[in-house]
């Protein structure tokens, strides 16, 4: 009989998106379960996917009674499938499962950090938040932080050992897929506008912890001095969580020059129709979109921030800057449109440094080989 593998997030989104191919991959050996939420996304997780799912509520923030609710239905879950591993994904996920997990006396326990909230936050909030990372972490037996960043953050609130799996990240890039085929580029066509000479894209939630404000402030004066350059946006706004501000509302709204396009299930025709990536991100775990622009072979400039500052090697595949600096972002930028070499030189360079570290098929055997060790 093949070995139980139960993995859970707080949100089939995650498992959909972000472990796309992984859990048909791993069904190969073990008996795979996927648990979430409910919701059309764990649906196609089945679907895609071919393993079993089982839809168990959680909310993503706190809410004791129903936290609760969902520790016993974790619970009784790994009762009755007698799993040999737990690998959890997302903040709430881990914690309850972790618990969970260990009240059943799972043999191994896996937690993937793919980002902390705690080193930003201040006062009750920042406590909480370390509490909660710290027992998650002790009731775990692998704690698995995404990259450099999230580990260096972990170690100061744990003296468990923490492993990277390959070089970071939760399921690499499929480099086949994010690649300019002849397809991808006729689409491309389509995206770009003659009018403009130089197009910046941005994808993401459309948020002020992304560097939307910044990132618009700084476009509007560029666009000032060089009329022919754009900034192409895509991705949704969130103004209940994390609203922009009402400058930058009105720009993205009314500039000439900025294409706000909502989110894409296909995001490859437009990076290829992009000369550069700006990601002014304020915090991050491990940026799947930074992976994918260089995938497809364009230059990034990131903010000194986890994960990217691993992702981008500053003036070989991009250019990193501090966080929350409209002036350093203003001069990256200009920077690449007065030097098309440079950004002909860090192209060059963008696709490879991904294949190198990134690629998905290494990350999954470095995925089946810690879970081989583990069992073992």
């Amino acid at each position: 009989m093949r070995p139980k593998i139960i993995r859970v997030s707080t949100v089939p989104i995650s498992l959909n998106l972000l472990l796309e191919g992984q859990l048909r991959m791993l069904s190969d050996e073990y008996e795979v379960v996927a648990v979430s939420s409910p919701g059309p996304d764990l649906d196609a997780v089945a679907a895609r996917e071919g393993v079993r799912v089982v839809p168990v509520p959680m909310e993503r923030h706190i809410s004791l009674w129903k936290d609760l609710i969902s520790l016993f239905r974790l619970i009784a879950l790994f009762s009755r499938e007698k799993p040999q591993i737990v690998h959890s994904l997302t903040p709430k996920a881990g914690l309850l499962s972790m618990i969970a997990a260990r009240i059943c006396r799972v043999p191994v326990r896996i937690h993937t950090f793919t980002g902390l909230v705690f080193p930003s936050a201040k006062g009750l909030s920042k406590r909480l938040l370390i509490a909660t990372d710290r027992l998650t972490c002790d009731c775990a037996t692998y704690i698995n932080p995404e990259g450099l960043g999230v580990k260096k953050n972990l170690s100061r609130i744990t003296s468990r050992p923490l492993h990277i799996i390959g070089n970071g990240n939760v399921n690499g890039i499929d480099l086949a897929y994010f690649d300019r085929t002849p397809e991808v580029m006729a689409k491309a066509a389509q995206v770009r506008q003659s009018r403009f000479s130089f197009t910046f894209c941005f994808i993401g939630r459309l948020v002020g912890d992304k560097g939307l404000n910044e990132l618009a402030t700084a476009f509007v004066r560029l666009n000032r001095e060089h009329p022919s350059c754009r900034l192409l946006l895509i991705g949704s706004p969130e103004p209940e969580l994390d609203p922009l501000g009402r400058e930058t509302e009105e720009i993205l709204r009314n500039h000439p020059a900025v294409t706000c396009t909502g989110w894409q299930n296909d995001i490859r025709p437009f990076l290829a129709a992009s000369d550069a990536f700006v990601f002014p991100s304020h915090r991050e775990g491990f940026p799947n979109v930074v992976l994918q622009a260089g995938a497809m072979g364009i230059p990034c400039i990131v903010t000194d921030i986890n994960g990217c500052n691993e992702i981008v090697k500053n003036g070989v595949n991009g250019l990193i800057i501090p966080p929350k600096d409209v002036e350093s972002l203003y001069k990256a930028m200009n920077e690449y449109l007065i030097s098309p070499a440079m950004v002909s030189g860090h192209a060059s360079h963008s696709r490879k440094m991904i294949a190198d570290r990134y690629d998905r098929q290494y990350l999954w055997r470095c995925l089946r080989k810690v879970y081989k060790e583990q069992i073992s």
